[in-house]
């Protein structure tokens, strides 16, 4: 069985109109214009510091993703890609932050959190080139290569 070489172009196809849609809502949930759920200091301050953080998430995710539409286009090689397209690691929301938001916003922050996993998934996947940890069935297969061929 061939190993697969690459995220089917298809999955990048959907996961990048998501993340599209998904930073539409974080650049509308986090546009710093005063409103009156943010009466207090703090509040503004946890605001613009979750915004900071899911706004570069978001924007990991889609250079993530705009460079696998690349590697699909033809114009990144997979050693390019391999040696320049990796998702950073996520740094995740702050709870005390996040007391001071509403629910929707912190909703919407859970949601970009669990993209990021989901593509950190198939980042380290694809870089394991989709390779299963079948020792015990491989080694089986091997001694009876080995069995059947002495």
């Amino acid at each position: 069985m061939g190993k697969p070489r690459s995220i089917s172009q298809p999955i990048i196809e959907a996961l990048y109109c998501e993340a599209l849609i998904l930073a539409d809502e974080v650049r509308s949930a986090f546009d710093l214009a005063p409103s009156a759920n943010e009466s207090n200091d703090l509040g503004r301050i946890a605001l613009s510091a979750e915004g900071l953080r899911t706004t570069t998430r978001m924007m990991h995710l889609l250079a993530w993703l705009l460079n696998q539409r690349a590697y699909h286009a033809g114009e990144l090689s997979e050693f390019q890609l391999r040696r320049n397209g990796y998702l950073p690691p996520d740094r995740p929301s702050d709870p005390a932050n996040l007391a001071y938001l509403d629910s929707g916003t912190c909703s919407l922050i859970r949601e970009t959190e669990a993209m990021h996993l989901r593509v950190s998934r198939l980042d380290n996947a694809w870089r394991d080139r989709f390779a299963m940890r079948d020792s015990a069935v491989r080694g089986f297969h091997e001694k009876l290569g080995r069995e059947m061929g002495a």
